[in-house]
Parts: C-alpha cells; structure tokens; sequence
C-alpha cells in the first residue's frame, strides 16, 4: 500500500503531447561529441587519439577514480577532435569527437560476460556494470556500480523507480511500454545480487497503463517483482521521497538510502544493466522526450549519447517563433541551455522549448511571508528563510538551515506567489558555503606549512 510524503505539489503534468507516443529512433548525426564527465564523480581520461578509428560500444574514456564511469563511443567513424567543447552544463569539457561513418560497426569485444547470467555473482555484476558505464540515468548520473557495492550486506530493499513525476517528460512511461521485459530482467538481477525475495517498481498513479502491462509480463516471466501505484504528487521519484512511500521509513537528514536499507535505480538504469549482463552492450543511447509548448511536433526519440540538442529539435519540427527558453530535464529540475550544439548525455531525459506566453518572471519578486514554501517542501526545510540568509551574505546561519539538505526539486519555486527565484539562490549558497570552506582549508594548511617551515628554521 502506497504510502505519503511530507509536502510536495501537484503541478499540470504535461504528458498528454508524448505519452501516447512510440519511441522513435533518431537518425545518427554526422558527428557525435561524447564529454568525458556525464557522471557524478572525476571525469574520464580520453583515451583515443585524432585519427583513431573506433567502434559502438569502444571505449574511448577511461576512469581515473572508483567514484567515475567509462565512456563509449555512440557511432563508429573516425575520431577528429580531442578536446574542450561546450557540456550541457553551460562550461566546455573535454570531449572526443566522433565524425561518423554511418556503418553502426559493433566493437567486437562486445560479448556476454557471463555464460549463466542467471547464476551471477553480486561481485561479477559489480564488474559488469562498472565496464559498461551505466550511471543514474534518472538524471542523478551517479555511478551505478558504486552504489551497487557499497549496498551489499545493507540493503533488504530494493526499488526500481519508474515515478518519473516531472512534467512533460514521459521517456521512462514509453520505456515501461515498450521494453517491460528488459526492465523486469534488470530488477531480477539485482534481486539476486542483493540477496531479496522481491524487488518494488514504484510507478505513479498516471501511468495505469505501464503498472498493468508490468504486472502481466511478471507474471508470465514468473520474477521476484512486485509494481507499486503511487499517488500522483511532484517529487514523488525523488530518492528520499519513494523511499518513505513504498517502505514507510524516513531517509535521515544528510544520509543515503541505505543508510534505512533500500537501494534505488532508475526504470532505464535497471535496463541497462540487464543488456550488459546479457549481451555486454554498454551505454550507447539514450531515450529523451522532446516537448513543450515550443516544440512543433513532440516525440519521444531514441539516439546516440553525444548528439547535439539542436538534431533532436529538428527532428521535432524544429521550435516556434517566439520559444524564449531551451531546458535540458524537466522544468522543475532541468537547466537551461544557450548553446544548441551542446550534446545530450546519459543522463538526460528530456529537452523542452518553451514559448512567451509561459513566462512566468516578474522584474521585482518579493517574498510575502505566506509560509507556502515551507508547507511544500518535501525535506522539511524553511525556504524563506534560506533565501533571507543567502542575500545576507549570512552562510554560517544559511548552512545551520540546512541548505545542503535541499534536493533543488523546485516545489518551492513553483508554488511561491512572490516568484522568488528560491532554487537558484539555494544553489549558489550551496556553492559560497563550499567556496568559504575550501578557502578556510587553504588558509589553515598554508598556515601550517609556514609555522612548520618557521619550527625547521
């Protein structure tokens, strides 16, 4: 039985433009730019040269620490560049370059890893998942097999989240659809690697139609899963919040999900690891929702990770007139982008345009003391608050408010009538307070470094 959350909105979900649509697979770019960070943790080392040639699936970045991700090139061809180019987080990053020569050649180390998948070991799916890549493809980005071996022997949960709450976006609704076996097959392998009777797929209430087609496909495979129908309420697919709502336990402040013994993937991660089991397949391509009010013609498309945001928009029409912002992910979470050849990356899910009509910005906000944000944040915080001490320039309050605990999920954002533009001011708090702690730290290590070198004289 689905539980509640503390707070949380109930924002128009937007999806009746894409839900209904059939994944379609985007025809490959003539170049593709693969950024060696898509990943929480240290970006990869290139490790191909200009004039390589490389295949799908070849790895063309290497890990430098255990908290990273190799990267894979998404089309065969020849590499051309190495280099800095524009990331979709708004700053250049190094990337290779790919001009694609259009003959999809497999890399032929691509092999099954195993010759029992049914049989695999939680070390050997660990190794599987590290070699393939596979990340929070929810938009965390956060590396896969990191969180699948710091969870062993903690974890009696574990859970599949297919909320995808964000308006707007329905590239995991259309996955559930059209890949249910896939998805079912990752969340037996993870049943398996952590040792549970079953495992929850935790959907919300406005995709009955995935929760049934689910359920039918379990039953016929007979697997260890059960599908959870959560209420329909943004942010639902949060960690913390479809923790509490399928197992009744609160995530501590501060804390991760194991910290009360669940383990959480995303609908496409649990797909992806199940190809790599089976077929050695790393990720390659990424499903993304192209929508909103600026878009010309809404799909949900299938394409090569490394493909400009402006191929995935004239795929789709191109954008109206009068489209005044471009987001990559969901409104509440997503960020802008000003640069149309930025590349998509594992963990986008969506690209939306937006028209005039929906600009909702004033040039005074000002907050009215209404207490609304403090009533729809899902972490109990006091947004107000925390936006007076960061326009203060008071970081030592701001950080005892908890700032570092927001999620950024923008409930209070929206439901805010004074338009502040709270996430973006939490957001730079966050940054000044680790900006004034790795000052402090360089100042005492310094210090320590002058009065050793004064002891020595």
């Amino acid at each position: 039985m689905a539980q509640s959350f503390f707070g949380g909105i109930h924002p128009n979900d937007k999806k009746a433009a894409t839900n209904k649509k059939p994944i379609e697979k985007l025809p490959p770019p003539a170049r593709v730019v693969i950024p060696m960070s898509m990943h929480i943790g240290a970006p990869c080392q290139p490790c191909v040269a200009v004039g390589d040639m490389v295949t799908v699936g070849q790895r063309v970045g290497e890990p430098v620490a255990f908290v990273s991700a190799p990267v894979h090139a998404s089309v065969s061809g020849k590499v051309v560049a190495v280099e800095p180019r524009i990331h979709f987080s708004g700053v250049p990053v190094m990337s290779v370059v790919i001009e694609n020569d259009f003959n999809n050649t497999i890399c032929p180390d691509i092999h099954p890893p195993v010759e029992k998948p049914g049989e695999i070991t939680p070390e050997q799916l660990v190794e599987i998942v590290k070699n393939a890549g596979i990340v929070g493809m929810g938009g965390a980005t956060f590396p896969t097999h990191v969180k699948i071996s710091s969870g062993l022997g903690k974890v009696d949960t574990v859970i599949i989240n297919a909320s995808e709450c964000e308006p707007y976006i329905t590239s995991d609704h259309r996955f559930l659809l059209e890949y249910p076996e896939e998805v079912i097959g990752g969340a037996t392998i993870l049943a398996r690697a952590f040792g549970v009777d079953r495992v929850h797929i935790g959907v919300e209430a406005n995709k009955q139609n995935a929760a049934e087609l689910l359920r039918l496909k379990i039953e016929e495979a007979k697997a260890p899963v059960v599908v959870d129908v959560l209420h329909t309420r943004y942010p639902q697919g949060a960690e913390k919040q479809l923790c509490q709502s399928i197992t009744g336990r609160q995530v501590p402040p501060g804390a991760l999900p194991a910290a009360i013994g669940c383990a959480v993937f995303n609908t496409v991660t649990t797909a992806a690891i199940y190809r790599a089991v089976y077929t050695g397949m790393p990720v390659t391509h990424r499903v993304v929702t192209v929508s909103g009010s600026g878009v010309n013609e809404p799909k949900n498309l299938e394409c090569p990770i490394g493909t400009p945001i402006c191929e995935l928009l004239d795929a789709c029409g191109g954008v109206k007139k009068n489209t005044f912002k471009i987001l990559m992910g969901g409104p509440m979470m997503g960020h802008s982008q000003y640069d149309m050849d930025a590349p998509i990356g594992k963990g986008t899910n969506a690209i939306l345009a937006f028209c005039e009509d929906e600009e909702r910005t004033v040039e005074h906000p000002a907050c009215i003391r209404c207490g609304k944000c403090m009533s729809v944040c899902p972490m109990k915080l006091q947004p107000v608050f925390m936006y007076q001490y960061e326009r203060a320039g008071m970081l030592q309050e701001l950080e005892e408010a908890h700032v570092m605990d927001c999620m950024e999920c923008g409930a209070c954002t929206y439901i805010c009538p004074g338009r502040l533009h709270l996430v973006q001011t939490f957001r730079a708090g966050k940054q000044k307070i680790n900006n004034a702690k790795a000052a402090a730290k360089a100042a005492a290590e310094a210090a320590a470094k002058a009065a050793e070198a004064k002891k020595e004289a």
